[in-house]
């Protein structure tokens, strides 16, 4: 076991893990530690305790120290800056008409490096622009392509539940989501109704996903063949929420279907749910 803390630098950003080298921290509080980027102050988001040695980096890094008044009065200074650094950049793409999107600028704690987020359809023959910006702020310039889900993090912003982006309020790291998910669930293929504003698969997708592979477990699926108190059929429709499965008789085909609950059919053989390659192919970049 090893003693940690953890550190987020960006707002519902990631956690990382570093060594309080014997000193307490409380969530809130914030440190300066040194990361690959050069010293950075981070806010505390996980306050002392034990981890197992499997679930942290090496070698573990330790805190420099609590930040001090200076210290975060130097973290504003860096967020004015970044706004004028905004504006600079945006022009300076303009002059050299790149086809690029400035979504966010981050400075380091010590100012000895620079960051420009931006978005673009494909890859951006960005070097002069780094010049351009070398020879006005005189330090370090990184420009890092983001994707759109990176993007909507960033700036924030409300989905179509009306609450504000998972993203930009409790998801630290993004999950993989994709269309088997919504074909799992009964949702409809649009993709207005299963995208977020980022033009992704809604996050929300993952949340329920583990509920939902249980229930197609125990739940006979569209297709498949079971034998029931009138005898044998197959599932034409099923409800995975309330457990209530719609057979189609083989001694009556022309009737009804008989509606039962899943508990009270046995499953000769499951059918799977198919995915065809049209809708591969319709939701592919929306992964």
């Amino acid at each position: 076991m090893a003693k940690v803390v953890g550190i987020r630098f960006k707002q519902v950003g990631k956690i990382y893990y570093f060594d309080p080298d014997g000193k307490e921290y409380n969530e809130g509080d914030f440190a300066i530690v040194e990361t690959a980027r050069g010293i950075e102050c981070g806010e505390v988001a996980l306050k002392n305790r034990e981890v197992d040695d499997e679930a942290i980096v090496k070698p573990l890094k330790a805190i420099i120290r609590k930040a001090t008044d200076e210290d975060l009065r130097k973290v504003e200074e860096n967020r004015e800056k970044e706004k004028k650094a905004f504006d600079i950049c945006l022009q300076k793409i303009k002059n050299h008409g790149l086809d690029m999107k400035l979504v966010e600028v981050e400075y380091t704690f010590d100012n000895s490096k620079i960051l420009f987020y931006f978005t673009a359809d494909g890859r951006v023959d960005f070097r002069e622009l780094v010049k351009d910006l070398a020879s006005v702020f005189r330090t370090r310039i990184e420009l890092r392509q983001i994707g759109v889900r990176d993007e909507s993090k960033m700036l924030g912003g409300f989905g179509v539940c009306g609450r504000p982006f998972c993203c930009r309020t409790f998801l630290g790291e993004f999950q993989p989501v994709s269309i088997k998910m919504a074909k799992e669930q009964g949702l409809s293929l649009n993709p207005t109704k299963i995208s977020g504003t980022c033009g992704r698969l809604m996050c929300c997708l993952k949340y329920e996903q583990e509920s939902y592979e249980h229930l197609l477990r125990v739940t006979p699926k569209v297709g498949a063949i079971v034998e029931t108190q009138e005898g044998q059929g197959t599932v034409v429709e099923n409800n995975l929420i309330t457990g209530v499965v719609k057979v189609q008789l083989d001694r009556r085909p022309e009737a009804a279907p008989a509606v039962y609950d899943r508990r009270q059919v046995k499953i000769i053989r499951d059918a799977k749910i198919q995915i065809d390659d049209s809708e591969l192919a319709e939701f592919k970049d929306m992964e």
